[in-house]
């Protein structure tokens, strides 16, 4: 029996005792007697069953609790570990950007360095043109006036 059906009894008991003027009631003492040692008896029992509750209980929530950590611990380090992605994405992309100017920088630099080269020959090349020219209107014009006049008056 549980100890609320005990005392239902222990109830039922006091209620079919002889009632007398002054509220006094004559009980059957032997039978509340034994359900008294009833209820000792079936008090130690329930109370094992709460205790066994309370530390259930206990452990849900100590597992509970750690769960939790646990969970708000992986958190933490994949929110962590995202941000420290995005961080070496972030230098990435600046290293990126600062190796693209250099490039484009030594491109400029080169295409100049080239465009003057170029330009330096060619200019060296008119100047040589120009003078050689020079050299073979003088030549000509030598020839000319050595060659005999019998070709002018033919």
């Amino acid at each position: 029996m549980t100890i609320e059906e005990l005392l239902e009894q222990f109830d039922e008991v006091l209620e079919g005792g002889i009632k007398f003027p002054g509220k006094r009631t004559v009980v059957d003492v032997e039978k509340l007697r034994a359900l008294i040692d009833d209820i000792r008896l079936n008090i130690p029992g329930e109370i094992k069953q709460a205790r066994g509750i309370v530390a259930d209980r206990t452990d849900i929530i100590t597992n509970a609790k750690r769960e939790a950590d646990g969970i708000i611990r992986s958190a933490e380090e994949r929110a962590k570990a995202m941000v420290t992605q995005e961080e070496i994405t972030k230098l990435a992309q600046e290293k990126a950007s600062e190796i693209i100017a250099t490039a484009q920088a030594k491109s400029r630099d080169m295409r100049k360095a080239a465009q003057d080269f170029v330009d330096d020959i060619m200019r060296r090349a008119d100047e040589n043109l120009t003078a050689n020219l020079g050299e073979v209107r003088k030549t000509r014009a030598a020839l000319k006036q050595q060659m005999p006049t019998t070709n002018n008056n033919q």
